[in-house]
């Protein structure tokens, strides 16, 4: 019997996936577990694997958004008719199976008579196997690639012009980068060589670039949060000397380097557990305050914002943080995050310190009820004991959600955070 695959639900935000490429072609014979096609979600492209065992009979949306159930594809034996399974499967959740525009819809329809057009392939016969063609551009001039290739590619420091596509239209997908990677010898495209533009003629071009997922996503609930919660913001200045020193002592002895920022989340842990109301969230009418503590670290990526959670945060140590944030920021630049590696935050820190960004604000990132803003360590000179000496200067900023957390409360936080970070001592007890 026919299987009909549908949009599955990804992420728990989730309401809709994007079909970047898929990876078979109608006629292949496909087992499960094999992998479908990449699916754009609102987190991540992530890989749309096989149940089933069978023939791809149909694909019904080669490329672009499905709602959460829409039909994707059809997989059955050889000459089933996947128009009836479709059909059928409309009719058992109340013919109400949502859909995109779906190929081949049309002529399910009894009353349209279509003229066959002269010299084209019927969209039943069995494609081709893919064929590795030279990169293809779109008419922006942009080469045609998968956003988990391109993340691959710039991960591994591969040029796209390098690599050959085997995707639709020639598309580059994963398995061309895979390849290229095992074989980065073999020969590729001719890189074209683009003609020098006529004196006084106009090069500048405007662009106009579909939205993912993603940035939808971090579009509709940061807006939520800035205008559903009421924030207010706290700064305070830290004098990281101490830090500074300390940092250089334990990276003489450690198999690991640990970072500014692995000390921050060590020291916020810290704080959080002595100022638990500021570990806490808004549920409408309740207020829950977490009992453990996990810190999501915000991490920039090619369509917006990843943030990956360190679990328990106040019970790991330095190295063991540094670790973790690592491995998970990697994951998060090609994608490849999990869900549950994205839930479950108390707090969120967002660090833009080594962009050269002494001060800024942030949005709370829901459910918590605050998020700290980590600005660059300056040099600059300081008045200590009522002399002017040199000292490494740091600012924060903590946005709160006024329903959760008072100004006394958020202050008492910020302060502990500075005796922390400023005698890093005490994180080692």
């Amino acid at each position: 019997m026919a299987e009909v695959i549908k949009m599955p639900r990804m992420s728990d935000t989730m309401e809709e996936g994007v079909i970047v490429s898929w990876l078979v072609n109608e006629g292949d014979t496909v087992s499960s577990g094999d992998t479908l096609a990449e699916v754009e979600t609102d987190k991540a492209t992530m890989e749309l694997d096989s149940y089933f065992d069978g023939i791809l009979l149909h694909i019904a949306v080669k490329e672009g958004a499905v709602p959460i159930d829409g039909v994707i594809a059809v997989i059955g034996d050889k000459g089933e008719d996947w128009k009836a399974a479709i059909a059928a499967a409309g009719a058992e959740s109340g013919n109400k199976v949502p859909t995109a525009k779906v190929e081949g819809a049309e002529e399910a329809k009894p009353e349209a008579v279509k003229q066959p057009a002269p010299a084209m392939a019927s969209s039943h016969s069995t494609p081709p196997p893919p064929v590795s063609t030279p990169v293809k551009q779109d008419s922006n001039g942009r080469i045609k690639i998968s956003p988990l290739a391109r993340s691959m590619a710039t991960e591994a420091g591969i040029t796209l012009e390098s690599l050959s596509g085997t995707g639709d239209q020639g598309r580059i997908v994963k398995k061309d980068v895979e390849a290229f990677l095992k074989n980065p010898t073999a020969p590729s495209a001719s890189k074209s060589i683009p003609a020098l533009p006529q004196l006084g003629t106009v090069t500048g071009i405007d662009e106009e670039v579909t939205v993912s997922q993603m940035r939808k996503t971090i579009a509709r609930r940061l807006s939520e949060s800035k205008f559903g919660a009421p924030h207010f913001y706290l700064t305070i200045e830290i004098n990281m000397t101490n830090t500074w020193d300390s940092r250089k002592r334990l990276n003489e002895v450690s198999d690991v380097k640990i970072s500014f920022n692995d000390l921050v989340v060590k020291a916020v842990a810290g704080a959080l557990k002595k100022h638990p109301k500021v570990n806490s969230s808004w549920l409408g009418d309740k207020i829950r305050y977490n009992g453990n503590i996990n810190i999501g670290v915000a991490v920039a990526v090619e369509d917006g914002l990843l943030v990956p959670v360190i679990r328990n945060a106040d019970q790991k140590s330095l190295s063991y943080i540094n670790k973790e944030v690592r491995i998970l920021a990697d994951k998060a630049k090609i994608k490849k995050l999990s869900p549950d590696e994205m839930q479950g935050n108390t707090f969120t820190i967002s660090n833009l310190g080594m962009f050269g960004i002494e001060e800024f604000t942030a949005i709370i990132n829901p459910p918590d009820a605050c998020i700290l803003a980590v600005g660059g360590i300056i040099e600059k000179a300081i008045v200590e004991n009522g002399e002017i000496k040199a000292g490494r200067m740091m600012k924060v900023t903590l946005s709160c959600d006024h329903r959760v957390v008072d100004g006394a409360t958020g202050s008492e936080f910020l302060n502990t955070l500075k005796s922390l970070l400023e005698d890093p001592i005490r994180l080692l007890v």
